[in-house]
C-alpha cells in the first residue's frame, strides 16, 4: 500500500525536532509498491527517509520523500559457523540488535542501542565501539529508480568506509534500500578493544552477549541525550583522519590526545569529540541550540531551533577546532 501525504510536517519525523514541511512524503509497505510509485515518473528531487535520526533539515524540502513502513526480521540461511538474516528497511536497527543476542548470534552486539533503521545503517555505515555495520553486511537490496528494477548489491559493491558508502555518492538519489542480509557468527567473538569496554563488561561477570549488550547500552545513556528528551541526532561530526605527522604533533602537544588507526597506515584517526572538548566547547551554549555537556560530539535542540540554528553552531565548531589544531572536522549527518 502507498500512503501519499502533501505539505508534510517533518518535527515528528525526525531526532532533531527541527519544525520542517517536505512538499510531498510517500511512504510504501512492498517493495512492489516502488514499481508503482516510480512507474509514473520519477520525482525530479527526492530522498530517501529512514527513521530521521542522522538528517537536518534546514529548510523545506521542496521535492519527495520516499519512506519504507514495513519491517521485520527472518533468518534465511546457516551453516556451520553462522547464520544469515534479512532484515526488512523500516526495522529499528536496536530492534534487530535485541534479536540476534536473543538468539545467540554475534556481530552486531557492540552496535546496540544506535538509533535509527535497518535500512539507514548501510548508507552511512553506522559504527560504535570498535565496531561497524559493514563488519556483519552481506548483501543489500535496493530498488534502481534509474532501471527500475530490484537489485541486490554484495559488501563489495556497496563500498563501505569510515562512514561511507556507494549510497553517499553514485547511488544517492538513485536507489532506495529496501532490506539488508547480515551475516552473524554463532560462536563467541567479543570485541572488547574500544574504549572502557572490556572494564564494563567484566564488572557484568564476563563477555556474554548479553553482558555486552548491557555494557554498551549502559554506557551509550550514560553519555548521550535522549532524542525523545533533547533534540539531536547522536554523533554530528566525523573523527577526522590526518596524516600521522599531524597526529603525532597533536600526541606531543597533549600526551591524553587519542590516536586511533586509520585504513592507510600513513594516517591516524582523531577523536572529534576530545578536539571539541580540548577546545573549551563541551557545554556551550548558543541561544536555542548547543554542544551537548556530556559528549561533545552531540549538538543539541533545546526545543524550537531551526536548522539554520544547528548549521550555524556546527560551523562555529568547526572553527573554532580548526583554529586550535589546524584540523578540519566534517559532518556525520547529512544535511537537507
Amino acid at each position: 500500500m502507498i500512503r501519499e501525504t502533501t505539505d508534510a510536517p517533518l518535527l515528528r519525523r525526525n531526532s532533531f525536532h527541527v519544525d520542517e514541511t517536505a512538499a510531498r512524503l510517500i511512504e510504501f509497505d512492498s517493495t512492489d509498491d516502488l514499481d508503482a510509485v516510480f512507474g509514473r515518473g520519477r520525482p525530479e528531487v527526492w530522498y530517501a527517509l529512514g527513521g530521521g535520526n542522522n538528517i537536518l533539515f534546514t529548510r523545506r524540502f521542496e521535492g519527495t520523500l520516499i519512506k519504507p513502513a514495513a519491517a521485520g526480521i527472518e533468518a534465511i540461511g546457516e551453516d556451520a559457523d553462522s547464520v544469515t538474516i534479512r532484515a526488512a528497511a523500516a526495522t529499528e536497527w536496536d530492534d534487530m540488535v535485541a534479536w540476534c543476542v536473543d538468539h545467540g548470534l554475534w556481530g552486531a552486539e557492540n552496535l546496540s542501542l544506535i538509533p535509527g533503521t535497518v535500512g539507514a545503517a548501510p548508507v552511512q555505515n553506522i559504527g560504535a565501539y570498535g565496531a561497524e555495520a559493514a563488519d556483519i553486511i552481506h548483501r543489500v537490496e535496493v530498488y534502481d529508480t534509474h532501471r527500475r528494477e530490484h537489485i541486490t548489491l554484495g559488501k563489495a559493491d556497496c563500498r563501505f568506509a569510515y562512514r561511507d558508502s556507494i549510497f553517499k555518492h553514485e547511488f544517492r538519489s538513485r536507489t532506495v534500500i529496501t532490506s539488508v542480509e547480515m551475516r552473524l557468527g554463532k560462536r563467541p567473538a567479543p570485541n572488547l578493544a574500544y574504549g572502557d569496554l572490556l572494564s564494563h563488561v567484566e564488572a557484568r561477570g564476563g563477555a556474554s552477549l548479553r553482558n555486552i549488550r548491557d555494557a554498551v547500552c549502559a554506557i551509550r545513556r550514560g553519555k548521550l541525550p535522549d532524542t525523545d528528551e533533547l533534540g539531536n541526532a547522536g554523533s554530528f561530526f566525523k573523527n577526522p583522519i590526518v596524516d600521522r605527522a599531524t597526529g603525532e604533533r597533536l600526541r606531543s602537544e597533549d600526551p591524553s590526545c587519542p590516536l586511533y588507526p586509520a585504513a592507510d597506515p600513513a594516517k591516524c584517526k582523531l577523536a572529534a569529540g576530545w578536539l571539541i572538548d580540548r577546545a573549551g566547547l563541551k557545554g556551550y551554549r548558543s541561544g536555542r541550540v548547543g554542544v551537548h555537556e556530556r559528549q561533545a560530539l552531540v549538538l543539541v535542540n533545546f526545543g524550537g531551533a531551526t536548522g539554520g540554528e544547528v548549521m550555524a553552531l556546527a560551523r562555529h565548531v568547526q572553527s573554532v577546532v580548526l583554529d586550535r589544531f589546524g584540523v578540519e572536522i566534517e559532518p556525520e549527518v547529512n544535511i537537507l
